[in-house]
């Protein structure tokens, strides 16, 4: 099992495939962006990848931003391959994340989760995330 932080240069159709198939598993309706978008100049995104050999097994992504009260990181798309769930990928995957927050200095580092998901829960807070006591609120323009 290999995890890394994707570079652009690592993109190919193949592997636009299969990150495709995998975050069906997430999210089978969310319209999905290219990874040609995901590594945009202008984007501020790493990109976690697990793979087994060619089998892409999960994805996890940390957008980074700056605003007044701090520089932030938004966790997003983590996913692990129904098939290989329940072994540390995940927990593996944000570690190798949350890594890359403290070497580029972020202040904190956020993630938004379904209450329904236990197993993603115990891992979040296993990692020392909290749950913060505001509401979330979004409005959807597609």
């Amino acid at each position: 099992m290999n995890i890394k932080v994707l570079e652009r240069d690592d993109v190919t159709p193949d592997l636009q495939k299969k990150v495709s198939a995998l975050y069906k598993q997430l999210n089978a309706t969310n319209k999905q962006r290219p990874l040609s978008e995901i590594f945009a100049e202008n984007n501020n995104v790493a990109f976690v990848v697990c793979k087994e050999g060619d089998t892409l097994i999960g994805t996890a992504l940390l957008s980074t931003y700056k605003v007044i009260s701090g520089y932030r990181g938004l966790v997003e798309d983590v996913v692990v391959d129904s098939q290989f769930r329940g072994q540390g990928i995940g927990r593996k995957m944000m570690e190798k994340l949350l890594e890359k927050a403290k070497k580029i200095g972020l202040d904190e580092v956020l993630l938004f989760t379904g209450h329904h998901r236990k197993a993603a829960i115990k891992l979040y807070t296993g990692l020392g995330f909290e749950l913060r006591k505001s509401g979330v609120y979004n409005i959807r323009f597609n």
